[in-house]
Parts: structure tokens; sequence; C-alpha cells
């Protein structure tokens, strides 16, 4: 067959095997415009419809297999791409499979690792803890006595998620060149980007990384504790940590015997959180009760720390004005915030956006904060998002579904605790640290190399402009929002080199003037720098609000 030629036996049999549970579930027509024609099946007989289409989508990746139950957890926490009814069916899609034999799991370990099994450990627990998808974990004892978790990747799990991830792509293909509306979402990119994810899930030494990562992030802060890293029994296929014992955070019976206070927990969950988004940028996007331990001193362990999220400085810095105007009740600075952190928000409908937010805020209004539910808001939100193709960066659908998690612990630990009183100080900690001399630097820093770019472009780009000229081929017909867009950046970088000129202003100043007076060791020396600086700082922020204004 000439399919064969290109296509093994083995990625033809899978491609059957999907389309027939697919079929079998309902979901045939995802296959009708997108399947070719050389496949040709032998469906079971489908399903009788007695449960929501949701409900059989699950039921259909759990069948699927390990790529396709990784598709539906990722897809849970992307609303913008996935109907709510989807989402909430989807969340509950469950990780547990039947583990592989010990004898796999030794071979492995010993190939990997390149020693027998009973040199490595003094003990090794045939019967695995827990399995997953991808891996299962075992119990084992060092021979200097300590406890550990060994996490063993599946065999041949790597050669059935490549023969997965090149099906999706093909489907993905297929699907958007039969189905043009489909473009809005880019589903090869989709694709990509979940490959990718896996991919890094299937290198247990990037867990290892992440680990080390958060107990570097939190060696000041005792109320996360982090297991160790065995790296000389690591590889990307066996990862060796630190054995926890603890209990489980929502084991409320248990937490009342071993003496734990619920409240302390619930505060010391919150602060973890909140340093994880304003301080550090990087945060545990997995953190369901089963990775979650409560120890000694109300000190919580974390587990399972294959799934971050990442924030970037900009990032968080486009988050501010958002959260603000939501709390101001500022719908038109909130579709804006919105639109600047969308990835493809030109196919937003705003006027559509603005009166959807604007219902949801007035729903709110006047409420203390304490009284307001996250995961209520964005029960209420979710749906806006999809509806009006609102694309958000998978880390801030991540960060969501993570606060959703906190949130429902938190009112579980304790139905009483306010977290907007323990966030507040994080914030207002991480609005100082945007006005502070070295942010303020930074930016500039970032504004000369704005224009420098824009200035180096200059000499390769005017010449083809000016012979589109000549030859009369330039079309001056320029898009509203390429316009829009193009006035904007302007009024960016505008606003980033007035930055840089009052600071090396006051650079300028300080230089000339203050350093006789500073070498004078008097104090009245520092107090003129001090009030010359702030009088400096009150006429920059008063250029800049003119800046923005006009």
């Amino acid at each position: 067959m000439e399919f064969l030629s290109a296509f093994s036996q083995r990625r033809f049999r899978r491609y059957r095997q999907i389309s027939r549970i697919l079929v079998h579930y309902g979901f045939g027509f995802l296959l009708q415009q997108a399947r070719p024609r050389w496949l040709r099946l032998r469906h079971r007989p489908p399903v009788t419809p007695a449960a929501p289409p949701a409900r059989y989508l699950v039921l259909a990746l759990e069948e699927l297999g390990p790529t396709f139950v990784k598709l539906g957890q990722t897809l849970s926490t992307r609303p913008d791409l996935v109907p709510p009814d989807f989402v909430a069916e989807l969340a509950r899609l469950q990780d547990q499979v039947a583990p592989f034999a010990f004898s796999q799991a030794r071979a492995l370990i010993e190939s990997e690792l390149a020693a027998p099994l009973a040199q490595l450990f003094a003990s090794f627990e045939e019967v695995p803890l827990a399995a997953a998808s991808l891996a299962q974990v075992h119990a084992a004892t060092l021979a200097t006595g300590e406890e550990v978790v060994v996490k063993v990747q599946r065999p041949g799990i790597h050669e059935t998620i490549a023969t997965d991830l090149d099906i999706l792509r093909d489907i993905a293909r297929l699907a958007e060149e039969q189905l043009p509306e489909l473009e809005l979402y880019d589903l090869p990119s989709l694709v990509e980007e979940f490959a990718h994810t896996l991919h890094g899930e299937l290198d247990f030494r990037r867990e290892g990384h992440n680990a080390d990562r958060f107990r570097r992030n939190f060696a000041d802060n005792p109320a996360l504790y982090i297991p160790g890293v065995y790296w000389e029994l690591t590889t990307h296929r066996v990862l060796t940590l630190e054995r926890i014992r603890g209990i489980k955070i929502d084991d409320l019976v248990a937490l009342g015997e071993a003496g734990l206070d619920r409240h302390r927990l619930a505060l010391h969950a919150t602060e973890i959180v909140m340093q994880e988004i304003f301080r550090d940028g990087f945060f545990h996007a997995d953190p369901h009760p089963g990775n979650l331990f409560a120890m000694p001193g109300e000190v919580i362990a974390a587990m399972d720390l294959g799934m971050v999220g990442r924030l970037s400085r900009a990032l968080r810095e486009q988050m501010v004005p958002l959260f603000t105007a939501v709390v101001r009740q500022d719908t038109d600075v909130v579709v804006e915030s919105l639109l600047r952190l969308s990835i493809v928000g030109r196919e937003v409908e705003r006027e559509g956006l603005r009166r959807d937010l604007e219902r949801l805020l007035h729903k709110y209004a006047g409420r203390p904060l304490k009284d307001i539910r996250a995961h209520e808001v964005l029960e209420e939100a979710v749906p806006i998002a999809f509806r009006r193709r609102l694309r958000l960066p998978n880390d801030l659908w991540l960060l969501s579904r993570m606060l959703g998690m906190l949130e429902g612990l938190g009112l579980k630990l304790d139905p009483d605790f306010d977290p907007f009183t323990i966030a507040r100080p994080y914030a207002q900690a991480f609005l100082q640290e945007q006005l502070s001399p070295a942010a303020l630097a930074e930016r500039t820093v970032a504004a000369a190399g704005d224009w420098a770019n824009l200035l180096l472009d200059l000499p390769a780009t005017l010449p083809a402009v000016v012979g589109q000229l000549q030859d009369g081929d330039l079309s001056i017909g320029m898009e509203l929002r390429r316009a829009e867009r193009l006035v904007a950046t302007l009024d960016t970088l505008s606003i980033r080199l007035a930055l840089g000129l009052l600071l090396a202003v006051l650079i300028v100043v300080a230089a000339l003037f203050l350093r006789p007076l500073l070498t004078a060791g008097a104090w009245w020396g520092w107090a003129l720098v001090g009030i010359g600086a702030l009088g400096l700082l009150g006429v920059g922020l008063g250029l800049l609000w003119t800046l923005r204004r006009g």
C-alpha cells in the first residue's frame, strides 16, 4: 500500500484503534472531515446516549491511553478552547491505571542506573504505592537507612506517545485544512505546545530541577517543605526522592487527631501561593490535596512537582492593572487589560466582551472581598472567555486553576478564612518593587533597546520602501487595527524614552552637583540628595501621567 510506505504498521493500527474508540463513544463526527480516505473501519456498536457527551469524551480518553489522558487533563486547564461543561468533566479525569510488572520496573532501574537493584537500595517494595499513565512509584530504603520513593517510567511509553503525537499532528493538520473556521485555534500549534509539555513530563530530571528551584525559593520560608532529590539515583526515566511522612492536607479527622491547627495550615498555604505569584513567578500548577501533606508545626510538604507554571515579570506587571480594575469595577480597563494579555485579541468582539464583563462585575459590586468566592467568579468568567474567543496564555489558566484549588482547600480547612487579607501585603510589595530604582533602570534599558532596534532596522527597511514608492507598488491602505497597534507601540516607546531621559537627567545632576556635598559628609548634603530625588521623581511621574493621558 502507498500509505504503508510512509506510515509504519504500528502507526496504522493505532490510527484505526483511535478511530474505532472515538466512533464508539459518539465522536465519529470529529473524523468525518479529517479522516483520510484510506481509513476503512469496522466499528464497535456506538453507545446509546444516556450521559452527557462530555462524560463519554472522558471515557474515550481513558480507553485511548496515556497520551489522551494527558491531553484531556491539559484541555481541562484551557477553558478558552473547550466548552465549560467539557472543562468540568475533564477536570475529573483520573490518571490511575493498573501497575506494570515489578520485573519490568527492576529491569528499567538497573538499566538506567547501571547497577543491580540490591546494590542500589537496601530494600525495595515490589508493590507500588501508586500507578499512573506515565509512571509508578515504589517505596525503598537506601543503604544509609534513609527512606525514599522511586518513580519509574512505564516501559514503552516513549514509543506510544511518539506515535500518538504524530497522529494528533495529522488530525490537527487535516481538520484545519477541511474546516477553515478552525484556523482561529491554530490546532497544529496547540498540538506542538502539548507535545512540548508532555516531553517535559517524560524527563524526570526536569521534575527534580523544579524541586530544587522550589527549595531555593523557599529557603527563608519554613512553611513549605520540598523533598530532597537523590541525583545519583536519578535519570530522565527514574526519579528518586526523599520520602515524606505526613497527613493528607484535606484529611480533617487525621489533622484533628494530630493536633494540627487548620487555620494556620490555610494561612501557610495562602502565603506559599502568594510568594510563588508575586515574588518568584514560579508556581506549583497541580496543588490538589493528594499532592500536599501536613507536617508538625503546620508545615506543608509538596509532592509531584512535574507540572509548574511560570509568570514572567512582564506578565505579572500586566496583571496588576487588571486586578486593580476588577476591584474598581472599571470594565473598560478590564477589557483592555485582557486584550493586552490575549494571544489572539484581534478576533475578540470588544463590545460583547465589555457587556459580559460589566454584568459579571456588577453582580459582585459592593460585596466585601472576603465574601467573594474565586471559584464562583471563575465558573461565570470561563463561559465568557470561551464565547468571546479570548485566548489567554496557558500559564494564566494554570494560575486560575491553582487559585481555585487553593480556595477550595482553604475553605475546607477554615470556612471563615479570608485569603485576601493575606494576599494584600504581597501585592503591595510587588507594586513597590515596580517603582524601585532598579526596576526603573531596567525599564530604561528596555526602552533603549526598543529604540536601538527600531533605528538599526531603518537602513535595511527604507530602501525597500523607497523602491516601492518609485515603482508605484506601495499600498498605503492600512487596516485600522494595525494602525492602532502601531500607535500604541509608539506611545509605549515614547513613554519609555521619556522615563529614560528623566533618569539620565537625574544621574547627571547627581554626578555634577551633589558629589561635593556627599564627599563632605555633611548630613544636610544627604538631605538635599533626598529632596532633589523626590522632586525629580515627582516631575517625572507628572510627565509620565501627561504622556499617558495625551
